[in-house]
């Protein structure tokens, strides 16, 4: 079936919910050519193995502000999919290594856009949005020239770490998602004070308590994509590329140097290497290993056809 008619199929489908919208949608006649809807709200979601109910007031509405945010951010949503593609193959095998349900992966998606340079207004950094004190607790570096932060597999692990702390204090994964916002003191004194067992009784501050309802929004979407409208093909996605593993132990003291003796631009290194925070690395008596993209393996002279999830296509 082409994309064309898929797309077809789609609207029909959205504005003939029932002949009593039908009718009405025909004798208002609107004036703008793609119908707004409201994304059906399931009445139960699994989460790391628990079963949520989301037939309370509360849950209900929370979970239907959060999927029609991501359902009509089309542009956002999208781009999430397309670089889950390349980083959801490295952040999953991790999660299962140390225990941690793999449902996690779509707290990264909520906390950074899967984009590890990203830098937040508080100054937390990368894909899983560690503060610098918290990351070093964690076991990751910062100094004037490298943020572990923004290193994809090294802060997947300090995050696993986290959340495995977090939940050998609740045993509850809902509180520990919960903790990751609002931190785990804020979230035992609040359990305390207001005297509930979940998470999500709490009265807490707007983003913490949508901070939940967010992950399970983007988990309801990514695992039925074109349901909520996301059509989405082998070549949309963006390709995992290959890269060989260069160990450093000495400074570079020019990295645009290194790189253009490695047959790549300053630009790529610093693309694939984006815990590098500086034009020279000082590697103070530490290892670090710098991947290089293989330049064959870096352009789309043949669409891409490797997909993490082939539920995600609209085959």
């Amino acid at each position: 079936m082409s994309v064309l008619a898929v797309c077809l199929l789609f609207f029909f489908a959205c504005i003939s919910v029932c002949s009593d919208d039908s009718a009405t949608i025909k004798r208002e006649k609107p004036v703008v050519p793609s119908m707004i809807m409201t994304p059906e709200i399931p009445d139960q979601i699994d989460f790391c193995g628990q079963s949520i109910d989301l037939t309370r007031y509360n849950m209900h509405e929370g979970i239907d502000r959060e999927l029609s945010s991501f359902c009509y951010l089309h542009a956002t949503t999208m781009l999430n999919f397309k670089r889950a593609n390349r980083y959801f193959p490295i952040i999953e095998p991790i999660l299962k290594e140390y225990g941690v349900p793999t449902d996690f992966k779509y707290l990264a998606v909520i906390e950074s856009n899967l984009d590890p340079r990203v830098k937040s207004p508080a100054r937390a950094v990368g894909m899983w949005q560690f503060m610098e004190g918290t990351a070093r607790d964690y076991g990751l570096t910062i100094t004037t020239t490298v943020d572990e932060r923004s290193h994809v597999e090294k802060s997947t692990i300090a995050a696993c770490k986290y959340l495995k702390d977090a939940y050998a204090k609740y045993g509850d994964w809902v509180a520990v998602a919960s903790s990751y916002n609002a931190g785990m003191g804020r979230i035992s004194g609040e359990l305390s004070k207001q005297d509930v067992e979940s998470s999500l009784d709490l009265w807490l501050v707007e983003e913490t308590t949508r901070y939940v309802y967010r992950i399970l929004a983007i988990k309801l979407i990514f695992e039925n994509p074109y349901r909520y409208g996301f059509v989405l093909r082998e070549r949309d996605l963006y390709k995992p590329i290959n890269c060989k593993s260069v160990e450093v132990s000495s400074d570079i003291p020019d990295l645009a140097s290194f790189a253009k003796n490695q047959g790549i631009t300053y630009a790529d290194l610093k693309r694939f290497n984006p815990w590098l925070r500086d034009r020279k690395l000082v590697t103070a008596g530490r290892t670090y290993e710098l991947l290089i993209p293989q330049v064959n393996d870096m352009f789309y002279k043949t669409p891409n056809e490797k997909v993490y999830n082939r539920n995600w296509l609209a085959e």
